[in-house]
């Protein structure tokens, strides 16, 4: 029953979501595609429920070419990464039933070969555009604390939770807090756990 409460809530919100930010969707779109050219929209394969595979949609935030992200991240990417707006194409994620509103974040496909069992755990519930990890430090945390915050998570989720998790999340982007790991523009590379 719950389960089922909180894809509802996922595809109002979404819906109600992708129609309030219609006109920021369309000016970041268009940012984009002036600062960056086309794609404007950044689709990589992600893990989903049980680690299927589906396509995440966000905005581009990176030129084109070699070099690393620091090197690629462009002026305006910085900016839609701290205020989150590159994330807001989830929203057609949500509505398809690939992510919820709240979950853990969908992280690479090549990861998945190097979590304990118990990191796998995180896979047990569709991820999503926030979560506890992401309020609770998002990219400055250490990889083994971010999926204990997810596993955490996953034991403990109800809807009185997600709530409380998307009100902080509005506050952690008028915040800008946590956007980058110290000495990276992101998330450092995840290459297995200590405590595995």
């Amino acid at each position: 029953m719950q389960d089922a409460l909180k894809r509802l809530i996922d595809m109002v919100g979404a819906f109600v979501g992708l129609v309030v930010f219609s006109p920021v969707l369309l000016v970041v779109a268009i940012l984009v595609r002036i600062k960056l050219g086309s794609p404007v929209f950044f689709v990589q394969e992600r893990p989903g429920l049980n680690g299927k595979p589906f396509n995440m949609i966000k905005f581009r935030t990176m030129r084109s070419g070699s070099g690393s992200d620091e090197e690629r991240m462009s002026r305006l990417g910085q900016v839609l990464r701290a205020t989150s707006l590159d994330e807001l194409p989830e929203l057609f994620n949500v509505l398809k039933g690939e992510m919820s509103l709240v979950g853990p974040r969908p992280l690479l496909m090549k990861y998945l070969n190097l979590y304990t069992p118990e990191q796998s755990r995180r896979h047990e519930v569709r991820p999503g555009i926030t979560g506890w990890a992401q309020v609770n430090g998002r990219n400055r945390q250490s990889w083994d604390d971010r999926f204990a915050l997810d596993i955490w998570y996953v034991n403990n989720r109800k809807l009185g939770l997600d709530l409380k998790i998307l009100l902080m999340t509005v506050l952690k982007v008028v915040k800008r807090d946590g956007v980058a790991a110290d000495g990276h523009v992101t998330m450092p590379e995840f290459t297995g756990s200590k405590s595995g």
